[in-house]
């Protein structure tokens, strides 16, 4: 028992070594526990595994970067379960824990500095890389704005083309269908003849002959050898049969035929034709079958023109400009000649020796003949059209010469003539090739001379206008300034208030004579001579006012002398008359003085208290004066005036008289301003824009006018030439070149304004064009008329089956004559332009029928001021475009140039009857647009850079309303 401890004492030791590898829980933690006290006992690990029960709640790990998986946090906290000793401090787990993080750090750094490497890199390499050099800039450059080109070209002519191809098809169908159907017939009747002639020879019984020889009387016969005649002609005739047939193979290889050439573009087959292979092959062929004349030099045009056959029949479109009467027929045969040149072709066979019949050589000459009529007719119509058309361009040119030649300064005239000069001469060579150099030169002085016949005369402004008291002023060495010419023109013509009379009477009187005065105010007589340097003084817009307001006084003086006051209205009469007779004529000169001594008011007022006035005496003086101050014109009337003068009267035909000789002392007074008119034109004429402007600007202090009217109209013009430029540019940049000018927005403005439907509204004229409203009223009567007239011969020439380029001046000017006042006022007006139509033009009566019906209805859309049809829709914009085209030029070769090619455009359009009418209207805008834009430049200046200024603060000008209503479809302004 007592060694038990010592043997116990030895257990353990041999335990630990038997099993040193499996230690005992208890063993290692002996020296701990036993310090510490009694302890709570733990099961092994791999035993309190089996009673552990995972709770639902686990916690999902952390990501790899989180502390909780570093290799600190995991080696702390096995270490704290495994041991949970102290000899492994705290600073151990924060020491592993820091390593960890800053390992971390410089990876995150080592890549980010990879990736600043790499961008290093590329940045080196892009810098290193070659730039491409100027010349491949500019390069690059060019072929962006020829592409942008391109594209505004084809965005100006897609829709040109479209319609084009559309109509080409249209008709390149339809005549295939026809060929087609022609081509089927003429199958038929061929295989009915062949039919017809196989069961002819197949019926046919043989005439009775006499028996054959028999055989042995055929041996009998001896064989004759073939004399050097029959041998020389069967070697000739197989010779040429061999010809003919190498004709025939050449015309074959050629391939023409109607379904090659319509399957062929026009080109294409043109050049074919063009060919000489393909001439030599024509002439062999057109020999073999005797189509060649006799005359060596009109071969060549002879076989042009059977060639020209076959492109009629493939490619119409191209050959014709329109689809008439004539080119069907034409075409008609043209379809003869190549369906009877194709059978009769088609039969020469080795059987014939290629050699055609000769029925079939007589039908194909009779339909060449027969084509070759129709042929020469159709180019003769064509040419003559072509002439009329480039001789009224000539004549075009002509008229402008004579119109600026006196009227600009040399070096003007002298630009003005060699572009006029140059254009004359390229359309007299043109001339010349189509009508001969003969005839071209007698129809070109043929048109020239009716054109200035036509044109209208100068007034008279020489010595038969001018008064016989100015003659002899100017005779008797003392001239008339101009400074007193303007104002005594200013005061001509004024009534004088008789002296006497009651002071309503006198105010009425001096009212009267300010609002029907003859003369003008001085802005309108300046205005009108700035315009028309012709000008003169019209009585007739006044003359019915003024000749009403000396009835009156007549009347009023008639009663006078019924209530006995004949001494008042007397000396009245006579101050009036002096007056006026007294302003024709200069203080000093002999007539002068015996009309104020004679006529003087104080010797008639005591004549009349006396009771020794005569009228008599009176009417005798005024008839002898009378013929010594009126001008020589007027000698008629004036001897007709004191022929009635002389004779006596009771007092009613007094007062006619007195009438009379104040009507023909105003007749005087206007003749004697016109003349004054004359002599300070030149004066008034240099200095009317500076004096325009001016007053102008006085009204605009003052408050008369504004420039709203203005503003708005230039704004329309403008948002109307910038919608224009930016559908040529859709790229909407803003290329120099497309941009509009001042210059074109106002010629724009003005055409918008003139060529519109009537009547012209106060809200479409601007303020600075008020003193050309009646030009523009009657520019916009005369654009509708033009598009009246125009679309009714339009419709009878395509009725018709007449060429539009035609020109019908005679019906055109007898119908302008009869719509000149009006175009329904008359119920017979339809009826009279038919007659004008149906007397050089016979028609069927359906077409009579239909172009009356076409002639109401344009007419009564032209009473109304419409233009709603559709073909007057179209000449009326293609007029306006004519017009807005030479009122825009702004240099002299551009004005020539475009009146040069308006004649042309004017016909292809369908207007060719109206070139001088248009180049009225033309000659008369750009009058009208110098004036106005010399007098008030300035102010449409400030509205251009206004505009310009509210489309750079980024206003889009196409978007604004007045745009909208400057655009109408009828091609009127804007209205409010």
């Amino acid at each position: 028992m007592e060694d038990s401890p010592a043997s116990s004492d030895s257990m353990p030791n041999h335990q630990l070594a038997t099993h040193d590898d499996i230690p005992e829980e208890s063993d290692m933690i002996l020296s701990d526990d036993a310090a510490n006290g009694p302890q709570t006992w733990e099961p092994p690990p791999r035993i309190a595994a089996r009673f552990h029960r995972p709770s639902t709640t686990r916690r999902k790990s952390s990501a790899a970067s989180s502390r909780r998986n570093s290799l600190s946090s995991t080696h702390s906290h096995q270490s704290t379960r495994s041991f949970r000793t102290s000899c492994h401090s705290h600073h151990v787990a924060q020491h592993l824990r820091r390593a960890s993080i800053l390992e971390s750090r410089k990876a995150r750094l080592a890549e980010r500095a990879a990736h600043a490497e790499q961008v290093r890199l590329r940045a080196a390499e892009a810098k290193a890389a070659s730039r491409t050099s100027n010349s491949e800039e500019r390069a690059l450059a060019a072929k962006q704005a020829r592409e942008r080109h391109l594209a505004q070209v084809a965005a100006a002519c897609a829709e040109e083309v479209r319609r084009a191809k559309k109509v080409a098809e249209d008709m390149k169908e339809r005549k295939a269908a026809e060929e087609r159907r022609y081509r089927l017939e003429m199958e038929e009747k061929l295989a009915e003849a062949e039919r017809r002639r196989a069961e002819y020879k197949r019926n046919t019984r043989r005439p009775r002959t006499a028996s054959s020889p028999s055989s042995d009387t055929k041996k009998a016969l001896p064989s004759s050898a073939l004399s050097e005649e029959t041998a020389a002609s069967r070697i000739q005739a197989a010779w040429r049969a061999r010809a003919r047939r190498k004709i025939v193979e050449a015309w074959t290889d050629l391939g023409l035929s109607i379904d090659k050439i319509q399957d062929t573009s026009f080109e294409d087959i043109s050049r074919l034709l063009q060919e000489e292979n393909s001439l030599r092959s024509t002439e062999k062929v057109m020999g073999l079958f005797y189509l060649l004349p006799e005359d060596l030099p009109s071969r060549g045009t002879a076989i042009r023109t059977f060639l020209s056959a076959f492109l009629i029949l493939g490619h119409p479109a191209h050959i014709f400009t329109r689809d008439g009467d004539q080119e069907q027929d034409l075409i008609t045969k043209a379809k003869d000649l190549i369906i009877s040149f194709e059978s009769a072709l088609s039969k020469l066979t080795p059987r014939n020796s290629y050699l055609p019949s000769p029925t079939w050589l007589e039908t194909v000459s009779m339909s060449f003949a027969s084509y070759l009529s129709a042929f020469k007719d159709w180019k003769t119509q064509d040419s003559t059209a072509l002439v009329e058309t480039m001789i009224a361009s000539f004549v075009s040119l002509d008229a402008i010469w004579q119109n600026i030649k006196d009227d600009t300064v040399d070096e003007v005239a002298n630009e003005y003539r060699n572009g006029i000069r140059d254009n004359q001469a390229i359309l007299l060579s043109k001339i010349k090739k189509l009508a001969g150099p003969e005839r071209a030169l007698t129809l070109i002085r043929k048109a020239i001379r009716e054109s200035r016949r036509a044109r209208p005369k100068k007034k008279p402004a020489g010595e038969t206008a001018r008064p016989r008291v100015a003659i002899e002023s100017s005779a008797a060495g003392t001239p008339i300034s101009e400074g007193d010419a303007a104002l005594q023109s200013e005061a001509a013509s004024q009534l004088t208030p008789p002296t006497g009379l009651p002071s309503a009477q006198s105010y009425q009187a001096n009212s009267l004579s300010k609002v029907f005065t003859v003369v003008p105010d001085n802005r309108i007589l300046v205005h009108e001579l700035c315009i028309d340097k012709e000008y003169r003084i019209d009585p007739s817009p006044s003359a019915d006012l003024r000749d009403a307001l000396n009835r009156e006084l007549c009347n009023a003086m008639r009663r006078g002398f019924e209530n006995g006051e004949s001494a008042m209205w007397t000396v009245a009469m006579a101050d009036n008359i002096r007056a006026k007779l007294l302003r024709l004529l200069k203080p000093g000169n002999s007539m002068h003085t015996l009309i104020s001594e004679t006529l003087d008011p104080d010797l008639i007022s005591r004549q009349c208290s006396q009771g020794v006035f005569s009228y008599q005496k009176f009417f005798s003086f005024m008839a002898n004066i009378l013929p010594k101050l009126c001008a020589p014109f007027r000698d008629a009337e004036v001897k007709a005036l004191a022929d009635e003068l002389e004779t006596e009267g009771t007092l009613p035909e007094m007062i006619e008289k007195l009438f009379k000789l104040q009507h023909v002392i105003d007749l005087l007074s206007l003749d004697y301003s016109n003349y004054l008119l004359t002599k300070a034109a030149p004066t008034l004429i240099k200095e009317g824009p500076g004096y325009e402007q001016r007053e102008f600007a006085k009204r605009l202090v003052a408050g008369e006018v504004t420039l709203k009217r203005t503003r708005r109209w230039w704004r329309s013009a403008a948002v109307n030439m910038h919608t224009e430029a930016d559908r040529r540019d859709p790229w909407n940049e803003s290329n120099p070149v497309n941009r509009p000018t001042p210059q074109k927005i106002y010629a724009r403005g003005l055409v918008d304004l003139a060529i519109a439907t009537p009547p012209l509204r106060d809200s479409e004229l601007p303020e600075t064009l008020e003193l050309d409203r009646e030009r523009i009223s009657r520019i916009r009567n005369d654009a509708l008329r033009i598009t009246t007239i125009g679309g009714i011969l339009l419709t009878a020439k395509n009725l018709l089956k007449r060429d539009v380029r035609s020109q019908w001046k005679v019906e055109a000017n007898r119908m302008w004559d009869a719509l000149k006042d009006g175009y329904l006022k008359d119920p017979a007006t339809p009826s009279k332009v038919l007659s004008i139509l149906e007397s050089s033009h016979p028609m069927p009566p359906s077409t009579r029928s239909q172009l009356q019906s076409t002639i109401t209805r344009l007419l009564t859309q032209a009473e109304a001021g419409k233009v709603s049809d559709p073909v007057t829709k179209v000449l009326f914009q293609r007029l306006k475009t004519n017009i807005f085209n030479r009122v825009s030029a702004s240099s002299s070769g551009e004005r020539v140039r475009a009146a040069s090619t308006a004649t042309e455009g004017l016909a292809t359009t369908g207007l060719p009857e109206f070139v001088n009418h248009v180049s009225d209207i033309v000659d008369l805008l750009g009058r009208i647009s110098v004036t106005d834009r010399s007098a008030h430049a300035k102010w449409y200046e400030e509205i251009a850079e206004e505009m310009d200024r509210l489309g750079a603060d980024g206003e889009d000008l196409s978007r604004t309303p007045s745009a909208e209503s400057a655009a109408t479809p009828d091609g009127g302004g804007s209205s409010e």
